[in-house]
């Protein structure tokens, strides 16, 4: 009797099946994995999670697939690895496709997983991570599969706007399998070992017969600097984990809670005297907004998002006072910091993530106009510049702007102005708001007295005109007269001045009229 007992025991047994279920496709896949630069999804999860703190979910979980041969292999948990853990001792419900079995592809049983987890994340209020590292859809599966692949698109549209979701691309993801990342939050992207698209190299040669390779169609840096479609780029599968432990710290777990805060000892009332000549008394010079940014928030830390594309605006999270801000910045060294399409998108996604997770939106403007020309006016610059102003005027979070230089004409309304619900409004003394600026302002305002000038004199008269103008219009007191900007301040006292107008701003309430949902210009 006792060796019948030790012949089936449960203890033993549950053993048996847990190695099963963490040996991955065998020894052979897991090298070949290894060999490509990446690392297997529980090395992953493991980099990603605080210590011994991930607990896993539907380890045993089979495929029910009998066709193709594929009742013969049936390995546990059948390529998907779904759980919960911590970072910095926050919970976070994570899923990871092991590529080493059936290349991470998409099954009904694994889908049923990931919504699992997703639906977990949701009741609990914690974000949740995707470790994106599959082939695709399971061909054998046919619709099954598909379906499932719509069961988790249905579950991100519903928890955006109520838990972060952050997609972590780190080896192939294309097909259907691009849309779940793409509606998620954040879109972190490996450096020569990930890619996504809708359509592989082999499709559009036979279709449009262009010759391009996966790193150039849909690589990390492609969509980082082209398309848009990531936010960040890693130099490998540990970096990518740190940036996203990293960012998770910046987040709050849900809409309901504000974002952690974190203690600091750079004091909120430090000056920065380097401020005071940022800006060149030349209006037509740049300068780099991130030598003014960096230098107000805590410790001088700036996580920018979407660093290589539509780098003419500047979004990321900082910190004062401990306290996560989102931080919308035009940056005058790239196209003179006019908004274009890509920036207006840019922007509007980043200010309507922070409004709907209870972060407040600090903006730095200095913009010179929405950039002219029919490329952005047949692009649909109207639209998409809409997108940006309707992202600001719907934000109820705290809002703060700082008008370094530059606030003309119609992208003066967008960047976050005081007509649009902005709390605090300030100014350097640096700024010029106005309709347009002096010179184009003078061509035409003073176009006949410019005309009836002798040629040799026009040029004196027409700068004499430029002068009196900016000294009348172009300067941030006629704006304060009005109201329409709050304090004209010191640059160095920036820091000091956005704090305490933010401890100001702690018990802000405000709502928008009900109604089901507004109709962004998309």
């Amino acid at each position: 009797m006792a060796t019948e007992e030790r012949k089936h025991d449960p203890i033993e047994e549950m053993r048996r099946r847990e190695r099963e279920a963490t040996e991955g496709g065998g020894a052979e896949r897991r090298e070949r994995q290894h060999a490509a630069g990446k690392l297997l999804a529980r090395e992953r999860i493991e980099l990603l999670l605080d210590e011994d703190t991930f607990e896993e979910l539907d380890r045993f979980v089979l495929h029910r697939t009998t066709d193709f041969g594929m009742a013969e292999q049936r390995p546990p948990g059948d390529g998907f690895i779904t759980g919960y853990g911590r970072i910095d001792g926050r919970l976070v419900y994570v899923f990871a496709q092991d590529f080493t079995v059936f290349g991470g592809s998409l099954s009904e049983s694994n889908a049923a997983k990931v919504a699992k987890i997703m639906d977990l994340g949701m009741r609990n209020g914690a974000p949740v991570i995707g470790l994106n590292d599959s082939g695709g859809a399971r061909i054998q599966e046919g619709v099954r599969s598909l379906a499932g692949y719509s069961d988790i698109f249905l579950r991100n549209t519903l928890a955006s706007g109520v838990i972060p979701q952050i997609s972590a691309i780190m080896g192939p993801c294309a097909g259907g399998a691009v849309y779940s990342p793409a509606i998620t939050d954040f879109v972190v992207m490996t450096r020569n070992t990930s890619y996504m698209f809708i359509t592989g190299p082999d499709v559009i040669k036979t279709v449009t017969h262009e010759e391009v390779t996966k790193e150039e169609l849909g690589g990390a840096v492609t969509h980082n600097a082209t398309s848009g479609v990531a936010h960040f780029i890693a130099r490998d599968d540990a970096d990518c984990l740190a940036l996203v432990r990293e960012l998770v710290g910046f987040l709050p777990s849900n809409n309901l809670e504000d974002a952690p805060r974190h203690p600091t000892s750079d004091p909120p009332d430090r000056r920065e005297p380097s401020l005071n000549g940022i800006v060149p008394t030349d209006p037509t010079l740049p300068y780099d907004i991130k030598e003014v940014i960096a230098p107000v928030v805590d410790d001088r830390h700036f996580f920018e998002v979407h660093e290589h594309y539509a780098q003419n605006i500047v979004v990321g999270f900082g910190r004062l006072d401990g306290r996560t801000v989102g931080i919308v910045a035009n940056q005058p060294a790239v196209l003179a910091g006019c908004l274009d399409i890509n920036a207006s998108v840019k922007g509007a996604r980043f200010v309507r993530f922070c409004d709907a997770f209870n972060i407040p939106l600090i903006t730095f403007e200095d913009v010179p106009g929405f950039l002219p020309g029919t490329q952005q006016e047949f692009g649909g610059i109207i639209r998409h510049g809409a997108k940006l102003l309707y992202a600001f005027a719907e934000a109820t979070v705290p809002k703060i702007t700082v008008i370094t230089r530059k606030a003309y004409g119609g992208a003066y309304c967008v960047m976050a102005s005081k007509h649009i619900r902005t709390d605090v409004n300030f100014a350097w003394p640096t700024a010029e708001i106005a309709v347009m600026g002096p010179e184009g302002a003078v061509n035409i305002v003073y176009r006949r007295e410019l005309d009836r000038a002798p040629e040799a004199e026009r040029e004196e008269l027409r700068r004499k005109l430029v002068a009196e103008f900016r000294e009348r219009f172009a300067n941030p007191y006629v704006a304060a007269e009005r109201g329409y900007v709050d304090a004209v301040i010191e640059p160095a006292e920036t820091r000091a001045k956005l704090i305490a107008a933010l401890r100001s701003l702690e018990n802000k309430r405000d709502t928008n009229p009900r109604k089901k949902h507004g109709n962004i210009p998309l």
